[in-house]
């Protein structure tokens, strides 16, 4: 049966700001501001953001399979989306999910969709999960002169994944500009936008000079549900069959066998399958000086870093940051159309 389409709220740009002022001027909001840069990898533009405050960030419970099992049970101290706070809410969007204020933001106006109730993250995402999102994309951009809104979904272990209740993450690129001072950005662009260019016939998305692997196909603005998940299933199935992950080719449901990350930018689905959340960063000595973790605003072309010495380890070797993310998927190089 056809789902009935998704009405996102009127005016939602305007709501997602004036949400986010108010709930950050009641201190129901954190906003974290940070130094960013533009470093190169292997002449790609990628964003570091440097935030000390998020190393103090209260921590969710990871998206793990125990947690998956164990969260139907659990209470609202542990998932703070089976009842979030009004103050962090925006709109509700029947059927099924909820527009939600990111909590934590390290870009301004950050915010969720998440399902009214609770579904693993760890799961495939449905039909219903990727029409909102999309109607909400739309509509957010149709709102917006210029404007546009990078999705992102986080599932697995090695995805980035901080919390257990289903949500995608929804960025405002002119938001994810901020603080960028060159008027080009420093040639910052969103990734996943860049990568249609490069798609193959078997899904494939091939970038000169990107350590990663990823799978892309083109998304129609006012697609249908049904449409939109079999574009979704077959660049997931493609990422197991490319991870060597059997199993898949008939799954519609259910928990997903591997790692990954999703966005939707500018007509462009991007599926990047997970190997590792991330790597070690060594100073200059050779000594380790911190962790840099990716979750799926990799595909955005950003990393985030919140000790001193990872910024300075990273801006002076941005070579450096391309080995690292060589690391957390497959290489580019080793997938065949």
């Amino acid at each position: 049966m056809a789902l009935s389409p998704v009405h996102a709220p009127s005016k939602l740009p305007v709501l997602v700001r004036a949400a986010f002022d108010r709930a950050r001027a009641s201190g129901d909001l954190n906003f974290y501001p940070t130094l960013v840069a533009v470093l190169r990898v292997n002449a790609i533009p990628f964003q570091l953001r440097f935030c000390p405050s998020l190393a103090h960030k209260p921590q969710h419970p990871r998206s793990s399979d125990s947690d998956a099992t164990t969260t139907t049970t659990t209470t609202t101290t542990t998932n703070p989306f089976l009842h979030p706070s009004p103050a962090l809410l925006i709109a509700p969007l029947p059927p099924s999910h909820t527009l939600l204020l990111n909590r934590f933001a390290i870009v301004p106006h950050h915010f969720l969709l998440i399902t009214s109730t609770f579904h693993p993250q760890t799961d495939l995402l449905t039909p219903a999960d990727l029409a909102a999102a999309l109607a909400v994309q739309a509509a957010y951009e149709d709102q917006t002169a210029g404007g546009e809104l990078f999705v992102f979904f986080n599932s697995g272990a090695h995805s980035g994944a901080s919390q257990p209740h289903r949500h995608l993450q929804l960025l405002p690129v002119a938001s994810m500009r901020a603080g960028l001072d060159e008027p080009d950005g420093g040639g910052w662009d969103v990734l996943a936008a860049t990568l249609l260019d490069g798609a193959q016939a078997g899904g494939a998305a091939v970038r000169p000079g990107l350590p990663f692997a990823t799978f892309a196909a083109p998304v129609a603005r006012r697609v249908g549900a049904e449409e939109a998940h079999a574009l979704y299933l077959g660049l997931y199935r493609r990422a197991c069959e490319a991870v060597g992950v059997r199993g898949a080719a008939g799954q519609e449901a259910g928990e997903a066998r591997i790692s990954y990350n999703l966005a939707l930018a500018r007509g462009a689905m991007v599926l990047c399958p997970r190997l590792a959340e991330g790597a070690a960063v060594v100073g200059e000595g050779g000594e380790e000086v911190g962790l840099l973790a990716l979750n799926g605003t990799v595909l955005a072309g950003t990393a985030l870093v919140k000790s001193q010495k990872e910024w300075d380890a990273l801006t002076a070797d941005p070579e450096q940051l391309g080995r690292i993310l060589g690391k957390i998927g497959l290489p580019a190089a080793g997938v065949d159309s």
